[in-house]
């Protein structure tokens, strides 16, 4: 399998070597960038990019600026880095369609688990027709839901859901991205209907439902501490 592209821009040249030497150890091919024109240049000219990691502050074009451009022409993964722990910011963020929003300091291994996050979700990565973490096992071709061995009944939805929280495991995710991936961007209906969803999930999952934490204020995350 060819490995996956990734554009890490960034002004700080450091900080790229920093993250390009995880992620080549990851065994991803990395491009970098200095400031917001050059990754433009190289984004359009590659075309072939699985996923973008933007810096907020950068000379010449910000990153909120690149985001704009890139999501005018294609839905590639992106998650944003930043110097400020800024809700603003972080709902700006969201709102352009970014995929993850990470603070600096932060800890590479992190950056690179979040980044297996999203490509799995996106198949990307790779085509898994099954999924398993603490348990769960999701049948995504036979649309079929085991726990402990035991098979669950789900609705369409529940089981589009869980199958969401299986894929980005360990990842606090807000109502508005849940709402976003799991009904879809055209969905304009009241976001506590992932609560409903999530308390009959949770009802139906039995003991295992205790793995869907909830994040007061923001939304949920599945919480797996072994898999």
């Amino acid at each position: 399998m060819d490995r996956l592209k990734i554009l890490v821009v960034d002004d700080e040249s450091r900080m790229r070597k920093l993250v390009r030497d995880f992620l080549v150890k990851g065994n991803y091919d990395v491009l970098e960038a200095g400031d917001g024109t050059e990754a433009l240049d190289i984004f359009f000219q590659e075309k072939d990019i699985a996923l973008v990691v933007l810096d907020v502050m950068m000379p010449k074009m910000d990153g909120w600026q690149v985001c704009r451009e890139i999501r005018a022409y294609s839905g590639v993964p992106i998650i944003m880095l930043t110097a400020r722990a800024d809700e603003k910011d972080e709902l700006q963020g969201f709102q352009l369609g970014v995929d993850e929003y990470i603070t600096k300091p932060f800890s590479p291994k992190i950056l690179v688990a979040r980044i297996e996050a999203i490509l799995r979700r996106t198949n990307q990565r790779a085509n898994e027709e099954v999924l398993s973490c603490g348990g769960i096992e999701i049948d995504k071709a036979a649309h079929r839901v085991m726990i402990d061995g035991r098979e669950v009944e789900l609705s369409y939805k529940e089981f589009e859901l869980l199958t969401y929280f299986v894929e980005n495991r360990g990842i606090a995710l807000s109502r508005e991205k849940i709402l976003n991936n799991v009904w879809n961007y055209d969905y304009f209906g009241d976001a506590r209907t992932i609560d409903t969803h999530v308390k009959k999930l949770r009802s139906k999952m039995g003991e295992k439902g205790d793995l869907i934490k909830t994040i007061w204020g923001m939304g949920y995350k599945l919480e797996v501490s072994q898999e």
